[in-house]
């Protein structure tokens, strides 16, 4: 009841007051300069249109642009492969190749690439072509003096075929380098290594020794999963205290399991994608990539060695 008769009383002061006050109270709360008489705006399709087409033409320009400088630089780098491949070539001469790197003040003790296995090349056409990658990179390996080589192919066809793979070296090294073959080691995680070396009847000793360490998705991630795992029930059923994990007991564990920190990462594809590559392992490793190549090729072998022996490693406190 009091509310009615107050909104009673309100009204009846209100209805009291003349027009010019009553737009005094309402103008404090109206925006300034507002226009008394507003008109309907008109539809502008002409403008709207050039609109339209000034955004359609920049995108074409930039799009233009860009296709442009991705060919140009395609063409480049094409250019420069033709270049480094006549200047530079092994002719399956080891000679040669210690000659391409002998001004090389250092070169990797471990190397590693990746390499894939492409779905529309599965079969046995593509796994020949993917063991005579890896036997090519093998003999460059051999020639250049690199001890140790680890390949990394995701789906494991390589380690699914560990004799094959192994046969398939032992050939592209005897044709590069002829009687004076050096000893061949192949192996992978959790696997039995193959070793070949007197079986070709040739003395380990007088020609060097490559060890060869084929990896796949299963080595990378889920390794550490599985060190998680068991150090986690080592500490809960009390025969390893929580003080003693510590990054040095991860390191010297994944090394021991897997294989050592590389030196150097070559990717051989036109994109930089690790492919689930065991991420522990290449914490301090030097990654090439050539932009552009889509394939295994000496140049980019050779231009990995060369960018390895410029680069500055510099480690955090």
């Amino acid at each position: 009841m009091v509310a009615s008769k107050e909104t009673q009383l309100y009204r009846h002061d209100v209805d009291k007051l003349s027009v010019s006050e009553k737009e005094g109270l309402l103008k404090s709360y109206l925006p300034q300069n507002q226009p008394t008489n507003t008109k309907p705006l008109k539809s502008q399709p002409i403008r709207h249109f050039c609109k339209v087409q000034l955004h359609f033409l920049a995108f074409a320009l930039m799009h233009t642009l860009f296709s442009l400088y991705i060919r140009f630089r395609q063409a480049y780098h094409i250019l420069l492969d033709r270049i480094f491949a006549v200047l530079y070539y092994h002719h399956r001469a080891p000679e040669l190749i210690k000659q391409d790197i002998q001004a090389l003040t250092r070169i990797p003790q471990h190397l590693t690439v990746i390499l894939e296995l492409k779905e529309e090349e599965q079969g046995f056409v593509g796994l020949e072509k993917l063991l005579d990658d890896v036997a090519e990179i093998s003999a460059w390996c051999a020639g250049a003096g690199i001890p140790m080589l680890s390949v990394y192919e995701r789906t494991g066809a390589l380690k699914d075929h560990l004799q094959r793979t192994h046969r398939a070296i032992a050939s592209k090294l005897h044709a590069y380098f002829g009687r004076q073959v050096p000893s061949l080691e192949i192996q992978a995680p959790h696997v039995q290594s193959f070793l070949n070396g007197e079986d070709l009847g040739q003395s380990p000793s007088s020609a060097g020794h490559l060890s060869i360490l084929l990896l796949s998705a299963e080595d990378g991630r889920s390794t550490l999963v599985d060190l998680t795992k068991t150090l986690t029930e080592m500490s809960q059923r009390n025969k390893l205290s929580a003080e003693d994990i510590s990054l040095d007991l991860i390191d010297a564990e994944i090394s021991e399991s897997v294989m050592t920190e590389p030196d150097l990462l070559i990717l051989f594809g036109p994109y930089i994608q690790l492919q689930g590559y065991p991420p522990w392992q290449i914490r301090l490793t030097e990654i090439y990539h050539s932009q552009d190549n889509n394939g295994v090729g000496y140049q980019v072998f050779l231009r990995a060695l060369h960018n390895f022996a410029k680069a500055q490693m510099k480690f955090g406190r």
